[in-house]
């Protein structure tokens, strides 16, 4: 079984910037948006996929993910619950460690958040001095979420 452990922040300034790798733009729509399971279609450039996410405990939660033909995430996008989300992902390495930076786009323009993948939810990492307050418990920044109550609503 695949396990996410996944910390989020928001991003306080924009010095990431000279840490950013690389880029890719993303679309993502929610086909189930259940707390206890999200189905997401997701684009990534070129590349598409189909991921299974079950509940969250604290930082952890079951993941399955599957690539897909790009065609059917196209179609399937037109399919999904509520608005699809448009950002783009820059990936920054900190001390060894991979931060995925997102911008957000559209409805959700002016939202940027940090994250990090962990091994376990005990493990330490160093806070990049760009890393603002952490949001991992709070709801309103899950993607899922992001969909139907964007950001420039709030």
């Amino acid at each position: 079984m695949g396990i996410e452990i996944e910390r989020k922040f928001l991003v306080a300034n924009d010095t990431w910037r000279a840490q950013a790798q690389r880029a890719t733009r993303f679309s993502q729509g929610y086909l189930s948006r259940d707390p206890a399971r999200t189905v997401r279609v997701r684009i990534a450039g070129e590349q598409a996929f189909l991921t299974i996410k079950g509940a969250t405990r604290g930082a952890t939660r079951a993941e399955f993910e599957y690539a897909v033909p790009l065609e059917d995430a196209q179609a399937l996008l037109t399919m999904c619950d509520g608005p699809v989300v448009e950002k783009i992902r820059h990936l920054c390495l900190c001390d060894g460690m991979t931060w995925e930076v997102d911008e957000f786009l559209g409805a959700n323009a002016g939202l940027v958040l940090a994250e990090i993948e962990l091994e376990d939810e005990a493990q330490p990492f160093t806070r990049p001095a760009w890393l603002g307050d952490e949001v991992t418990g709070d709801g309103r920044y899950v993607n899922a979420n992001l969909a139907v109550r964007p950001y420039t609503c709030w």
